[in-house]
């Protein structure tokens, strides 16, 4: 029988659950082959704690060697710069072509407005994260060594990962023992902060960031980064030594490549069952992919209840069995690591702030990233 191959490009949060059920569950007669631009993947619900030195980096980090080779599934670190459908074939830069009877694209997104701010010495994008600690460490350790005053961290965009992303950063501040202290702010574009939170939890965190000392500008539309300021169309500046750019979602070039059909903003034009409206051997999941019948907020919890639905679906397409349709939730535990040893809780009208909190989204997330954490005794010689 004829070997068939899956390639799965991007190692995300859904991508990844096919490695690791391919574990136990392989598809026979069938070559599984994961393609990334860096050889370990980030889980995302532990960032902001890893950036307050709540955890250890990696204790948030997934070696992707490791785990295709206890899948038995090959790793290809490159850069993709093309695909042809009339042959169902990936291309790269560095790395002979592959063809494929199903590819699975799940590269995540960037922050939006990335490009055209990345030439500025004072900014630092959150994505890629598996590069972002390095980035933000050694651009402050140089800004500190040279400061004449406190400097000044602007967090840009209005969502709860920049909540949590100045909350935590204050806390590794506060660590560092620094000679003058951090001054951490937020700017964000709308009208406040943690959008898609309700407006009794969203004033919750409005008081936890004003007791730590953590200004909120809105309606702040930054369209200039300068190596020292963010600046507004209006001619408005504010200073700022580093600028973590934590912003909405934004479709990464690499979709550009693809040719394949998009929504309004880049993102691959998806059917319920995940699958290109291009072709259906193509899926795309959690941010790089929009379900146009029904699109859903750029967030994890969505990749990850994709993975199931991604999972019976590859085996179908091979088998021309039924395909499975894709069904976001409309509401979902949403747990905010506030850096303090504490988190906001928020379900349905509930809204806590507590350690318990904490203590549960760390068994969550640890619980979570721990699947694709492999052990050296794990993997088979």
């Amino acid at each position: 029988m004829a070997t068939k191959t899956i390639i799965l490009l991007g190692i995300g949060h859904t991508n990844a659950h096919i490695v690791r059920q391919w574990i136990g569950q392989p598809i026979e007669t069938c070559r599984l082959v994961c393609v990334s631009n860096f050889p370990t993947a980030t889980y995302s619900g532990m960032l902001p704690g890893t950036l307050g030195w709540q955890f250890q980096r990696e204790e948030m980090s997934i070696d992707l060697k490791a785990l295709c080779k206890r899948a038995g599934a090959e790793l290809i670190v490159a850069n993709v710069n093309g695909l042809d459908l009339r042959s169902a074939t990936l291309h790269f830069d560095d790395h002979e072509p592959i063809a494929f009877d199903a590819l699975s694209v799940g590269v995540g997104s960037m922050p939006v407005g990335w490009r055209k701010h990345r030439h500025a010495a004072s900014f630092v994008p959150i994505k890629p994260m598996q590069s972002f600690l390095s980035r933000f460490n050694r651009h402050l350790d140089t800004i500190v060594d040279h400061a004449q005053r406190s400097p000044v961290i602007a967090v840009v965009g209005g969502g709860v990962a920049t909540v949590e992303i100045a909350l935590c950063l204050q806390q590794q501040c506060d660590k560092r023992n620094l000679p003058s202290r951090c001054k951490v702010e937020i700017y964000t574009g709308s009208e406040t902060v943690a959008n898609g939170m309700k407006s009794r939890s969203v004033g919750r965190i409005e008081k936890i960031l004003g007791a730590r000392d953590i200004p909120i500008t809105t309606r702040f539309h930054v369209t200039e980064v300068g190596d020292d300021y963010i600046g507004t169309s209006g001619g408005r500046r504010e200073a700022a030594d580093v600028v973590i750019w934590a912003t909405g979602a934004a479709a990464p070039s690499v979709l550009s490549k693809l040719n394949l059909q998009t929504d309004d903003r880049g993102f691959i034009a998806t059917s319920k069952t995940l699958q290109s409206l291009s072709d259906p051997r193509v899926f795309a999941v959690g941010d790089c992919g929009t379900i146009l019948e029904s699109p859903s907020p750029k967030a994890g919890v969505y990749a990850v209840r994709q993975c199931p639905v991604l999972w019976h679906n590859l085996r179908a397409i091979l088998s021309g069995g039924a395909m499975k349709s894709f069904k976001p939730q409309s509401d979902f535990l949403k747990l905010l690591n506030t850096g303090d040893g504490r988190a906001l809780l928020e379900y349905g009208s509930m809204t806590m702030h507590s350690r318990w909190c904490w203590h549960l989204k760390t068994w969550i997330d640890k619980r979570f990233v721990s699947q694709y954490q492999v052990k050296p005794a794990d993997i088979s010689e």
